[in-house]
């Protein structure tokens, strides 16, 4: 996943988190960068028609931006579950966020083969958790 859909994925997020576009000041905090990032980020994925963005208001994925969003965020979710569940790994999260940039698709769907992940993932995904709401964790590593 290349930063682009990372950014995809996060409007997504943060359209669900905020019911309407996303903020530049949301986004930022999903994506632990500088408003001005965001801004020139979202301005280079408004010109290629991936998101209409209005200033003061937000942005929102086009039809093709959700879509991409779509594809980036089950990816992480594919990761999430694996690290988690099949590894175990305590700081799952963290683990997944910086995995997801170097992750590409036939290494996503591998991984799918060997994780539960269920039908109705990405939708599952809980952005204020930062996780799917499935996910299956011991409360000591869920925070």
């Amino acid at each position: 996943m290349n930063t682009a859909d990372q950014y995809l994925k996060a409007i997504y997020l943060a359209q669900r988190i905020d019911d309407g576009p996303a903020s530049t000041g949301t986004l930022a905090d999903l994506l632990e960068v500088s408003p001005a990032s965001v801004n020139e980020m979202v301005g280079k994925l408004e010109s290629r028609e991936l998101v209409e963005h209005e200033k003061y208001k937000g942005a929102s994925l086009t039809d093709e931006g959700l879509e991409r969003a779509h594809d980036a965020l089950q990816t992480y979710c594919i990761i999430e579950r694996f690290l988690a569940n099949v590894l175990e790994v305590e700081e799952f999260r963290e683990e997944a966020h910086a995995l997801e940039a170097v992750i590409d698709d036939t290494v996503a769907d591998r991984l799918d083969t060997i994780i539960d992940r269920p039908e109705e993932c990405p939708d599952c995904f809980d952005p204020e958790a930062d996780c799917c709401k499935y996910l299956e964790v011991e409360p000591s590593r869920a925070d």
